[in-house]
């Protein structure tokens, strides 16, 4: 796993807003709240991205909104349109560590 705060458009970090680099895909943090995540996914011997949004913070401020709109190259606008197509998830991101699907699970009892 790797953390990278995102940078403005002057190519300084930004405080506060992070992408997080998993095995599987990739996270938008802002300040302490996962907003966006992106997995790789593959059916059909087609890879594709699966994004899902934080169902209480996808659209909490200004500020979230301009970095989840560069996290996912686009404009508000089209998020919604995917939202409401079902292209993208609306969830629970905060409730589970970001890295869950990452980690294996080690039983110390053996």
């Amino acid at each position: 796993m790797k953390v990278q705060n995102m940078t403005s458009n002057k190519g300084n970090k930004v405080a506060n807003q992070f992408i997080i680099y998993t095995e599987s895909g990739s996270v938008f943090q802002s300040y302490n709240s996962i907003i966006a995540k992106i997995t790789d996914s593959k059916k059909d011997d087609s890879y594709y991205a699966n994004v899902e949004l934080d169902r209480k913070y996808w659209n909490y401020s200004n500020t979230t909104g301009k970095y989840r709109n560069i996290f996912l190259n686009e404009t508000i606008t089209e998020t919604k349109k995917k939202i409401k197509s079902g292209e993208y998830k609306l969830t629970d991101l905060n409730s589970k560590p970001v890295y869950e699907d990452t980690v294996e699970t080690i039983n110390l009892n053996k």
